[in-house]
This record gives C-alpha cells, structure tokens and sequence, in this order.
C-alpha cells in the first residue's frame, strides 16, 4: 500500500486499508451501494444465546419501548418496533444528535433507510451520540445548521453559551431562533424551516432537537418508516435498569467483581501504549460528569469516582451511589459503557463512522481480556469470538453535495423513497465519493502507514473480535 496523499490514490489506500481490516468488505467495492446496506442490515447469524446476552438484550428492548412511547409513538407502533429491531440486531449508531437535515445525519438516515428497506422493515431505530458539545468546530456542531451555504445558529446563542457547553446540559431555556450569520440570508428556507420546528422553550438542547426531529421526520421522509431516535440519557436509562437489577451481569461485574473494572481500565492504557494506540482513549472512566453545563471527565480511584481536576469526591463506585446520580443527570454513561449495554452485552451489530470501525473491535478486545483475567463467564467470551459482523462502516457512507433542505423545499425527495432508490443503485465507489472522513483524518494516515509497515495486523490479538 502507498503513503496516503489526495484524491483517487488516497480514498484507494483507506479502502484498502478498510478491505485489510475487514476482508468481506471486497466483494461490496464493485457493487451497488444498496447491496453493501443490505450486508449490514442482514441479521446477525443465529447462535446459541448465553443467558447475561438474552437478559441484557430483553433490558434493551424494554428501553426503546419505553423511550417510543414517551416520544408519542402509538403502543402498536411501539410493539412494531421492538418486533423489528429484535428480527434484525442491528443498530446505526453513527450520527451525532443533529437536526434530521444536515447532511451528516440525512445520508446516513437514507443509507439505514436503503438496508431496513431491503429487508422488508417498516421501522427505523437509530442511537445518537448526544455526549457532545453544541460546537465541535468553528459553526459546526448541534448548535449550527448550514442553509444556502450560510452558517445558522440554530438557538441563536453567543458564542460564550456555546463554546465548550454539551448538547446534554447547559443553562437554558432554549428555543429555535435559527439565526443566519449573514443578515437577510436563507429566506424562504429559513422561514419553511421555523414553521416546521416546535415553537416551545426546551430545559436542554439535546431535549429540542429529539422534539424537532420527531416533527420533521415524516415531513422530510414521508409515512413509510416510523422513526425512534434515543440518545445518552436512554443509555442512562438502561444502564441504571442494569444497575437496579441486583443479578444483573453490570453490576455483578463492573460493581462487584473485584478487579474487573481496573482490568477494563489497564487494558485501555495498555492499548495507548501500544502499536494500536489513538483509537481507543480512556477519556473517562465509565461516566461523564455533567455540572454547570459542561462535560467532565472522572477517574476510578479506590471506590470512588473522582473529579481529577479539583480532586472532588463525585461518587461512590456503587450502586446506589450511581444510580442516583443517572437519574439526576449529573451522570452519564461513556462510549464504552454504552457500547457495552448497547451493542456487546446484547449481540446488537453496530454501525458507525470512520472512527468506529477500529475503536469499536478494541473495546470488545478489552472487554474480552478483562472477562478472561478474571476468569469468568467463559460462555460471553465464546459468544463475542463468533459473533457475526459485530460492527461495521455504516455512517457517512453516502458522500452527495446535494442539500437536503432544498431537496426537501423543491420537493425532490419523493418522500425520501425515490432518493432512497436512486442512491441504492450507485456503485459503492461513486457513493462513498472521497471518503473525505478517512483521507483527511491523521488518524487513518497514520494507521495507514502502521499496516504499511506491518506495525499492526489484522492476526494482532487486539483485533481478535472485530
């Protein structure tokens, strides 16, 4: 494989990269794009089911019920749902929390869409990320919306109740101002828009684009899907039903077991010391803190959860100590913990961005050697071995220029279902366009030139379970 440079040599060094990592990846590259989404969205192979894998999936089920039903969704769309999404096991955890149009979101949402469809689903579940902050660059993030190739500040903040402040949390209220940068710019569009958007006040931001994006859906993608979105506080939610639950496998384990969850934590710095390292930090341990609106990261030391920065006593690493935190807010679950309620605990298959194909492999990795050096639960250990196709690509597959708002204002998206077959018979290389999430990334420089040099393989034991 060549250095990575630009353009058409640099998108065929990261498929080849991809292709190295993920062999069954090959076939799709001279194929339609709707056969790689029919792949991803086949039902993971049937397999015997270890109790701590049935009991956890049954706890997830249990979660999006209760979130399709708290979002307004009928008790037989709810049951549709949960019949769906337990054929199927799989689940687009790719987009961050953002409003249904902007084109990160949209394409993936038409990709998901692509392989639901394929396979006869008339449901839609999709998690997103929401432990993030209203910007992540300069006008870009949940708090901003590009429309006619103006930036948009989606609730019309300054930039101090912006900057460094998390989509989860923040001192409201917020509402939709959708202010352009530019005076007397977006016109008809920004105007359609607001007539779309709910007109009440919102205690969190998070809170104002799941209400958005429950107006906007069936305007944007028609009656043919019914759509649940959850987020980090469901994921609070189901990891506190674990945590309530005094045989469940998270707490017996995480809590309980002694050593396992600084074996977790060893692991992570071990990976960062090693030829894998920059994929899988150890950001915080298990929980964010949330306070005044900000994101914090925590630390395990002896029992306790503690704010490094100050040396603060946040909580107990218990129980009830924890549990009463998740349903205040003032703690929510990590990636890692997520992953682990959400996808390897249950045998969900995961899909996601150009990050998450190798941190995700990594986590299980983790999660794995912590099970074996405790010496438990040899049947989980067995199942996550053989699971199939645990995680894959899934987000920002469709690479498209066209903006979804004037799609939608033009009424060119047919109900999103002419889009949906239009993209579907795209090659996968023209619909992956430049893959400019990998080829401008250092990160899959790197890991490029790591392969390269065979400084990492995929026979390497930390990429066993991907």
């Amino acid at each position: 494989m060549e250095e990575l440079t630009a353009g058409v040599d640099a998108k065929q060094a990261v498929l080849g990269s991809l292709t190295a990592l993920y062999p069954w990846m090959s076939p799709y590259h001279s194929r339609p794009i709707r056969d790689y989404a029919f792949r991803l969205f086949e039902a993971p192979a049937s397999r015997s089911v270890p109790e701590t894998r049935f009991r956890a999936f049954t706890k997830l089920l249990d979660i999006i019920r209760k979130a399709a039903t708290r979002n307004g969704l009928s008790a037989d769309t709810a049951s549709e749902i949960c019949r769906d999404f337990e054929r199927s096991r799989v689940l687009q955890t790719g987009p961050h929390l953002f409003l249904l149009m902007e084109p990160e979101a949209y394409y993936t949402h038409i990709f998901s869409l692509l392989g639901l469809s394929a396979h006869g689903c008339s449901t839609y579940v999709s998690y997103a990320v929401s432990t993030v902050n209203l910007v992540e660059k300069p006008r870009k993030g949940p708090g901003w919306l590009t429309v006619g190739g103006t930036p948009v500040n989606v609730f019309g903040l300054s930039r101090s109740r912006m900057i460094g402040y998390s989509l989860l949390a923040g001192p409201g209220p917020y509402r939709f101002e959708l202010l352009p940068t530019e005076p007397n710019t977006g016109g008809d569009a920004l105007t359609l828009l607001r007539s779309f958007l709910p007109k009440t006040q919102f205690e969190r931001p998070a809170h104002a684009i799941k209400a958005a994006n429950l107006k906007l859906w069936p305007k944007m993608f028609g009656g043919r899907f019914a759509f649940l979105q959850i987020d980090d506080e469901d994921i609070a939610d189901l990891v506190a039903d674990h945590l309530s639950d005094e045989n469940s496998w998270l707490r017996m384990r995480l809590l309980e077991e002694p050593k396992f969850a600084s074996n977790i934590l060893a692991g992570l710095d071990g990976l960062a010391s090693g030829p894998w390292s920059g994929w899988l930090a150890r950001g915080t341990d298990f929980f964010w803190l949330y306070e005044n609106g900000k994101r914090l990261p925590l630390r395990l030391v002896a029992g306790e959860l503690i704010d490094p920065a100050t040396g603060m006593k946040v909580a107990y690493f218990t129980a009830p100590d924890i549990l009463e935190r998740l349903a205040n807010r003032s703690l929510v679950p990590n990636l890692l913990l997520m992953f682990l309620v959400l996808s390897i605990l249950p045998g969900v298959r995961a899909l996601g961005g150009s990050y998450q194909p190798i941190y995700y492999p990594l986590m299980r990795y983790v999660i794995c050697r912590a099970l074996e050096a405790a010496g438990v639960d040899e049947d989980l250990r067995q199942a996550l071995a053989n699971d199939d196709v645990p995680g894959a690509w899934g987000h920002r597959v469709i690479e498209c220029d066209d903006d979804p708002l004037e799609l939608f204002l033009n009424g060119r998206n047919g109900g999103s279902s002419n889009l949906i077959d239009r993209l579907g018979d795209i090659s996968f290389a023209e619909a992956c366009g430049s893959m400019k999430g990998f080829v401008t990334d250092p990160s899959w420089h790197d890991l490029h030139s790591r392969l390269r040099q065979g400084l990492v393989t995929p026979a390497d034991e930390e990429w066993a379970f991907s």
